[in-house]
């Protein structure tokens, strides 16, 4: 059975300019590699030697059209939220009560990083699953990283201020009385702030990461460590544990919150510089046993790349880590817990942090710990395959885990 709600809007197809690739064959054509010794490891960062495969292949062989064409095999809307534009991609569900559902992405990430997760959610019944777990999917792409083209007029973008949007978006742009809503890394957050600020308006909220809604406020909030200290007396186990999250972190989030419009110059004019800057976060974020193509083929990680280089969005996107220091959230009420609604939670061992090594532990230390005071949490659970592109890596666990927080809770 499908949705009988009628969808009135006019579809958006997805469509590149012919001239905005060729440029872009221009310039690649055009790169200037650095030198780099000594750097087959990535010790150093994203080796010149792969960096140039990549290259050559997006220049003379990756196939923007035919990525398109998958794209498009979905239905796309422009809409003007608040004098925003926003692009979001829509699969109708299909079964007896198809409840709306928001899913929001995070950075480096694009809407299609949750590809592999629209059609079970949207026609469990297709994948061997319930009909009555199906979803109205809605996935947007979150202003100024993607389409539906680079984002003016709103210099101070951030978290809670899409998570407005996107109650907007959600209630009165389409009409839905009460929503779902799913999220990721930043989209993670702007999730949560959905959860805290409109609890009545939401059956609930599935996130993939724990982080507390206050997690960019302060002097140092570049710090992801937050001060966390290395003593001689710890285990070396934390101690090797704290310094290989620095390694994955310490760069971008400080860069990004302190000079990303400095470094969004040479990304915006060289699609090599932006592919490595992205590459590198998806080699290290990604559970990948050292093979970032196990994860992401050639073709996926260029698919993801184009999408910002056609929009020119990266300085808009990295502009989000800033903009939530610099416009701090607030809560919007006193009750406990801070996010109300319903949360189910989707971690994986990959993140776990110090001292922690297996899937229970991350539950346990997540459940018996300070963050878990934020949520109303209602379903925690932690898996051994997947990073930090959970829906991208180990689909299965997010859709099994998305539907077991919305189970009991549907109208």
């Amino acid at each position: 059975m499908t949705s009988a709600r009628t969808f009135a809007l006019e579809p958006t197809p997805i469509h590149v300019p012919d001239e905005v690739l060729d440029d872009l064959r221009a310039r690649l054509r055009l790169t200037r590699p650095p030198l780099d010794e000594g750097n087959e490891d990535w010790s150093y960062g994203v080796p010149a030697g792969y960096l140039g495969e990549l290259v050559a292949y997006w220049r003379d062989a990756y196939d923007w059209r035919a990525a398109e064409r998958a794209i498009n095999a979905y239905q796309h809307y422009q809409v003007d939220v608040r004098g925003v534009p926003v692009h979001f991609l829509r699969k109708p569900g299909r079964g007896p009560r198809p409840v709306p559902l928001i899913l929001t992405h995070g950075w480096p990430w694009t809407f299609w990083h949750w590809s592999k997760v629209i059609d079970p959610l949207a026609d469990p019944a297709a994948f061997g699953g319930d009909p009555a777990d199906a979803f109205d999917v809605i996935v947007p792409s979150l202003p100024g990283f993607g389409f539906p083209g680079p984002l003016t007029g709103f210099p101070d973008v951030n978290f809670w201020k899409v998570s407005d949007l996107w109650h907007t978006l959600m209630t009165e742009t389409l009409g839905y009385a009460k929503y779902a809503a799913g999220g990721c890394d930043i989209g993670g957050i702007v999730t949560s702030q959905l959860g805290h600020k409109y609890p009545e308006e939401l059956y609930g909220i599935h996130i993939g990461s724990g982080l507390p809604l206050d997690f960019f406020t302060g002097p140092r909030a570049w710090d992801f460590a937050r001060n966390r200290p290395l003593t001689d007396d710890q285990p070396a186990d934390v101690r090797a544990r704290i310094l290989a999250m620095d390694r994955r972190s310490a760069s971008h989030l400080a860069t990004h919150m302190l000079d990303g419009a400095t470094l969004a110059h040479g990304l915006s004019d060289s699609p090599a510089g932006l592919l490595a800057w992205l590459l590198e976060r998806w080699n290290a974020w990604s559970d990948n046993g050292g093979d970032v193509e196990s994860v992401f083929s050639k073709d996926d990680l260029l698919t993801h790349a184009t999408i910002y280089w056609v929009n020119n969005s990266i300085a808009t996107s990295m502009r989000y880590y800033a903009n939530a220091n610099r416009y701090p959230w607030a809560p919007s009420h006193d009750r406990t817990p801070v996010v109300q609604a319903p949360v189910g939670l989707t971690f994986v061992t990959y993140e776990n942090p110090p001292g922690v090594h297996s899937a229970d532990a991350r539950v346990q230390a997540f459940v018996s710990g300070p963050q878990a005071r934020w949520f109303h949490h209602v379903n925690v659970n932690a898996h051994d395959h997947g990073g930090h592109f959970i829906p991208w890596e180990n689909p299965d666990a997010w859709v099994g885990d998305l539907r077991g927080t919305f189970r009991g809770r549907r109208p």
